[in-house]
């Protein structure tokens, strides 16, 4: 526990050789959490934590710790007096007590032992000394080394890069401790280049003021806002706008103490390159921000980021930037132009030498599959409407670039680079688009694809590797996902939705297969209905809502069940919808109530334990129906109440009603004529006695119930409704 009034800010620099720019931000949140752990075990409670990182040091700064943990005093009860020596001497070792410091109370007449256990309070220094080594012991880095003569030995310290120092003060005394050979004390060091000699530090507050006059800014935020509008200036200053890229921003500051963003030119020849090459060579190899031009053109400038502040004004920097920077781009334009010596016909006979994996053959064989099901989805489907031998062609050249020199280099430019050599070869636009854009989207937020081509050879290949690795039985288990098959439907299910795609899932199957095949397709069926389930939730739309519509089976359009949960969340949410849903449930209370299957049992008459079994065999589903239809048409034995004659009436219409607008898929309408039946329901079951004595009129009612509970379920499972 928190102990003494007075209370003081407590420093820790750990000081290093060169920290990956990429492990500071995990490095940060570690420190904070190590911390947070040793003050937790010792019951010391801390105000605010700053963390802090340079390519050096990682510093954190813990406010108000006490000068001293406060004396605890616990009392624990143990066995009564004349217990076994076994359990006294074992709840005295547990207590860390002899028995001579028992203590002997009175429990509701009986007397028992007690253990006092005094804990002294510990100065927090001593305290904080401890904590250092266990948290530099126990730090995790996903890179670490051994250095120097202890490195022999296994049990030396592991750090990502040599430790050489550590600063360690609470208020403006120094914490002591030793950790492998570094003892703290209040000593750090500035700038590589800009500063000689130590540092002194004198307490938590100027710590960040003393490193800055030695040139370094320990803040990574503060570094981080010096670089984005420091960069933007000098673009600004040259008549240019800089391509914005926090991930550069962030890698940055995670490479210099003191940042110096500089604007520098390369040769305007370079800019035949396509730009994502450019931007890509500049971002990935140098750590270089591209810049833009008025009209929003690659221009041939790059903005570097210095660690020193030169005299000459950044020029000879610039100028070795500029070097390396065309040396990069001179090997991209070599596989630019070497590329364009092939067409991408003759790249993709290089596919045969690609295996896709190992069951389902090289990755010309995908092509093949994916080409004939893009044909397929055009010239048949008509999903997309289209040219389907133009698709057809687009999905044979799709992976060709995949064994070109500059994909080669830069993978996550594969489908862009095909889509540059396609134009560059004089294909149509078309073509050439589908072949950059077949990839997408990507992800969640990524650009969904509308163009025709596109979209065809975009879910062929997204359809092929799903039910390529499902017909080999591999499926994505927990968070195993090792070919993105949920990446894949994500973006099946988001091309299908923005282009309003009406698709069966059997068809395609077929299609793919060139022969049904329903255990597969169910498999993908579920598949993607599990995804769209995720996908939807994750947008706001209610679980039950989606459960509702999918409980009904025998839907294989996602974009119909999709269109259908809309229209039943817009009526559901509503005063009628809230209503119609009260009124469901009831009925459906009174029929589970009652074990109602039908007038007289005769559903049951099919030979089947359960009643429900053929239900939705389509040869015994006429035979039903036929038999629902005359125990309808059959007059009724009695003179029905005016409410139930009403609920009838309107059963009959709202039945029809229902059904028409289905079939047209028009789900607004067919929650329209369910809602006709809220008033007449609602007053048959205020004016109507279900349960009567005569059972003629017992079984009717029920029977009306039951048509009631099936008119519902024409559009959802309301029994999976919540509310």
């Amino acid at each position: 526990m928190s102990g003494a009034d007075n209370r003081s800010d407590f420093l820790l620099e750990l000081r290093s050789e060169e920290i990956p720019a990429r492990m500071q931000a995990g490095a940060r949140a570690e420190l904070e959490k190590l911390f947070r752990r040793e003050m937790d075990a010792a019951g010391v409670s801390v105000g605010d934590i700053t963390v802090w990182s340079t390519p050096r040091r990682l510093a954190l700064i813990a406010r108000d710790l006490p000068e001293a943990t406060q004396a605890v005093s616990e009392e624990v009860k143990g066995p009564p007096q004349g217990a076994p020596d076994a359990a006294v001497d074992g709840f005295c070792r547990k207590a860390g007590v002899t028995r001579s410091q028992l203590e002997v109370r009175d429990v509701k007449g009986r007397p028992t032992y007690f253990a006092v256990i005094d804990t002294p309070g510990r100065a927090m220094r001593d305290l904080l000394g401890e904590a250092i080594s266990a948290i530099v012991r126990d730090f995790p880095w996903p890179k670490s080394m051994r250095w120097g003569a202890a490195s022999l030995s296994t049990e030396s310290l592991r750090w990502v890069r040599p430790l050489s120092g550590i600063v360690a003060l609470l208020g403006d005394e120094v914490v002591a401790c030793e950790v492998h050979g570094v003892t703290s004390g209040a000593v750090t060091l500035g700038h590589r280049f800009h500063h000689t000699g130590d540092i002194t530090i004198g307490n938590a507050d100027d710590y960040a003021l003393k490193l800055r006059a030695g040139h370094v800014i320990v803040d990574h935020e503060e570094r981080q806002g010096l670089i984005r509008s420091g960069a933007a200036k000098v673009a600004s200053e040259a008549g240019l706008s800089l391509v914005e890229d926090e991930g550069l921003v962030v890698e940055n500051a995670g490479l210099t103490e003191w940042p110096i963003p500089l604007l520098g030119r390369f040769d305007e020849a370079f800019l035949e390159v396509p730009p994502e090459v450019i931007q890509l060579t500049a971002r990935v190899n140098q750590k270089y921000f591209v810049c833009q031009d008025a009209e929003g053109n690659l221009a041939n400038a790059f903005v570097c980021t210095a660690n020193i502040e030169a005299g000459d004004g950044g020029a000879a920097i610039v100028d070795g930037n500029r070097k390396v920077l065309a040396a990069r781009l001179s090997d991209a334009r070599f596989f630019w132009e070497q590329d364009r010596r092939k067409t991408l016909a003759q790249h993709a006979k290089g596919l045969e030498r690609i295996t896709f994996h190992e069951k389902l053959g090289t990755v010309a064989d995908k092509v093949d599959r994916v080409a004939k099901l893009a044909d397929w989805l055009v010239f048949d489907a008509k999903a997309p409407n289209g040219d389907h031998k133009a698709a057809r062609r687009a999905a044979e050249l799709s992976k060709a670039d995949l064994v070109t020199e500059m994909v080669g280099e830069f993978p996550e430019l594969q489908g862009l680079m095909g889509g540059y050599y396609a134009r560059a070869e004089g294909l149509p636009a078309g073509i050439a688009d589908a072949i950059a854009d077949h990839y997408r989207p990507i992800g969640q937020d990524d650009e969904v694809p509308t163009a025709a081509l596109t979209v065809a050879v975009s879910l062929a290949d997204k359809l092929d590797t799903l039910l390529s690795f499902f017909k080999i039985g591999i499926l994505p288990t927990g968070s195993k996902d090792p070919f993105a098959l949920r990446r894949a439907a994500l973006g099946y299910l988001r091309l299908v939705q923005a282009n309003d795609l009406k698709l069966s899932l059997d068809q395609i199957v077929h299609a793919w297969e060139g022969r049904p095949h329903r255990a597969l397709a169910t498999k993908l069926t579920d598949f993607l209905a599990e995804r769209l389930k995720v996908q939807q939730r994750e947008a706001g739309v209610r679980h039950d809502l989606i459960d509702a519509v999918f409980a009904l089976g025998g839907e294989d359009d996602l974009v119909r069940l999709l269109a259908r949960v809309k229209a039943l969340q817009n009526y559901i949410e509503t005063a009628e919808g809230a209503d119609l849903l009260a009124g469901y449930k009831r009925a459906a209370n009174i029929l589970k109530k009652e074990d109602w299957q039908g007038p007289e049992g005769e559903i049951a008459h099919t030979g089947e334990e359960d009643p429900l079994a053929l239900v939705d065999d389509p040869d015994m589903k006429a035979v039903i129906d036929a038999k629902m239809t005359e125990r309808q048409d059959t007059p009724l034995s009695y003179a029905p109440e005016p409410a139930e004659k009403t609920l009838m009436e309107a059963l009959e219409q709202s039945e029809t009603r229902a059904k028409q607008a289905l079939a047209k898929e028009d789900f607004a309408a067919a929650m329209n004529a369910l809602a006709s039946l809220r008033t007449p329901i609602d007053r048959f079951f205020e004016e109507v006695t279900v349960n009567a004595d005569d059972q003629a009129k017992r079984a009717h009612r029920l029977a009306l119930l039951a048509r009631f509970r099936d008119a519902v379920h024409q559009v959802a499972d309301f029994g999976r409704i919540e509310g």
